[in-house]
This record gives structure tokens, sequence and C-alpha cells, in this order.
């Protein structure tokens, strides 16, 4: 077979893979471009070692994690390429077009969780104060985004949804008297997530500034005039480090997703359990969820630092 044909198979059996993926788990577009590069990637490094895909071996796999510590890459990237790799190649056995799977006794890097980053109590409160104060006092076209704004923080800081599905949110999903937003998740998961009566106000009002900006009745709660139809993740980000300047907290700190992180560790730091918690933040594996948990342990760990009488940084830090 000559390299041509040989480098078209392998894309046919990529993309083959692929599709399986998207069907059987309903992964995001996003997701799915992830696994074509770490293939991809795989792909290039056997050429160089003139392998064919379907006939690499353990100590291909072996030799691709050493080159990918040379050139310096992350453990969590290297941890997510074998992964991908390890998958792969099960499909290629499952399917008949290999012998065995190389990566299967394969063991990625081992790496600690990596804590989400956090706000505490204090700056989300001045984030909403900033934003409900820029709301009250603005006038004319200025009121549409600062209401906007106002009502997106208060919906993100009162459900914990993703950004894409709190931007994804239709205007009739939250014209209704119910007490739950019913949020369609990843993998086209849908889940039922309760939104405050605080929540509710904001958005009555945001909504009333809206259909004076619109004609007719908008398909989603956020419009926009962009090609999508609806406001981007990038602009709504934009937007939060602006009012994080404004309310005098470390814009760095502040995204869409750490809010998401500020609203499970509130849930859990007031008693919640992690079942409930998983399935308000559309988690499909409690595993992810308990990544709050080393974060509630921090901070636990903080207070007894700081205020405990026989806690030596405290002696240190009074003296």
């Amino acid at each position: 077979m000559t390299s041509s044909a040989s480098n078209n198979a392998d894309a046919r059996l990529r993309e083959r893979f692929l599709e399986m993926m998207n069907a059987e788990r309903g992964l995001a577009r996003n997701s799915i471009e992830a696994y074509r590069r770490d293939l991809d990637g795989w792909f290039a490094f056997l050429k160089q070692r003139e392998v064919a895909v379907q006939a690499a071996a353990t100590v291909d796999v072996r030799a691709f994690q050493i080159e990918i510590e040379r050139i310096g890459l992350s453990r969590a990237t290297a941890a997510r390429r074998l992964s991908a790799i390890k998958q792969f190649h099960g499909f290629l056995l499952a399917e008949g077009k290999a012998t065995e799977n190389p990566a299967a006794i394969v063991e990625g890097p081992r790496s600690a969780p990596r804590l989400p980053k956090i706000l505490s109590r204090e700056e989300t409160g001045r984030l909403i104060y900033v934003a409900r104060e820029k709301a009250e006092a603005s006038q004319g076209k200025a009121a549409f985004k600062a209401w906007r704004l106002y009502a997106l923080l208060s919906i993100l800081a009162a459900t914990g949804l993703r950004v894409s599905e709190l931007i994804a949110l239709t205007y009739r999903a939250m014209m209704t008297d119910d007490a739950f937003l019913l949020v369609k998740g990843k993998g086209g998961r849908e889940r039922l997530v309760p939104l405050s009566d605080d929540a509710k106000r904001v958005v009555a009002i945001y909504v009333k500034i809206l259909r004076k900006h619109v004609e007719g009745e908008p398909k989603y709660l956020f419009p926009s005039h962009g090609s999508q139809g609806v406001l981007t993740r990038q602009h709504f980000a934009l937007e939060l480090k602006d009012l994080a300047r404004a309310a005098q907290v470390d814009a760095a700190k502040v995204s869409p997703h750490v809010l998401r992180h500020v609203f499970a560790s509130e849930l859990l730091a007031a008693g919640a359990d992690l079942r409930s918690v998983q399935q308000m933040l559309g988690h499909a594996d409690i595993a992810t969820t308990q990544i709050y948990t080393h974060v509630q342990a921090e901070r636990l760990q903080e207070a007894v630092d700081l205020f405990h009488p026989l806690s030596t940084k405290r002696k240190d830090r009074a003296g």
C-alpha cells in the first residue's frame, strides 16, 4: 500500500472511531475535535517511526509517552492522549481491524487532582452587588447590556450552569412559573435545576427591557445579532472580566466556569449531599463532583491554621 493510500485508510478508521464515540457517548464537538487532534499526533509519530497504525505495538506507545515528556507537555495532556490511543485501538480490536490493543497495559502519568479556582463569598458578593448597582443606575441603551449581565450572573450564581447551558437558555424556558429550569446538558442529557426567587426577579426585569429591543418573541433568552443568534461565551466572559475590575476583584480569577465552582463549593459547605450537587451540576460521574470536597478540605485546613490556638501558623501570624 502506498503512503498516500495508507494515510487515507488511517483517516477513515479515525473518522469511523469518532463517529462511534459521538453516537455512543454523545460527546460535544469540542471533545470530538480533541480526540481527532490527539490521534493525528499519534499517527504522525507512527509515520516517523515507519510503523503502520494497525501494526502499532506497546513499545511504540511507550516511545510516544517518552516523546511527549521530552517536548514538555503536561501530565494531563499526556494522560488524555494515552486515553485516546487506548480507546482508538480498543475500537480497532473490537472491529477486527487489529489483533491486540498495544496501549492496554500502558499506564498513564499519575497526577494529583487539580483543584478548581475559587472565589471567596465576599468576592462573589461584590460581583453581584456591582452588577446590580450598574443595572439599576443605567439608562437607555446601556440598560439592556447592564441588566443582561446582571441576569446572566444571577442565574449562574443560583444554578451553577455550564456557560454553554446558560447562553443556550430559551426565552420560553424562562417564561413559566415553574420553580425549576429544564436544562439540556452534555450528551443531550436533561436535568431539572431549581431557580431562586431573586434570580427570577432579575430575569423578569431584564425580559421587559429585552422585549423593547427585539421584534416578536426571541428564541433565546440572551439573543445576539451575531451569526449564531445568541450571546457567545467569549463575550460573556469578557463582560465578567470588566465587572470584576469594577468590583475590585482579581479579573484573572473570574470566569463563568469559576462561578460554577463557587456554586458547587457553597452548596457543599452548607451541607448539601454530594449526589444532589452532582445532579444539579449535570456530572455524569460523581468522581467529577468529588473534587469540590477537596476544596472544602483546603478551606477547613486554612481555618485551623489561622484560628486554632495551637496552630504554629497562627502564632507566627500573631508575632
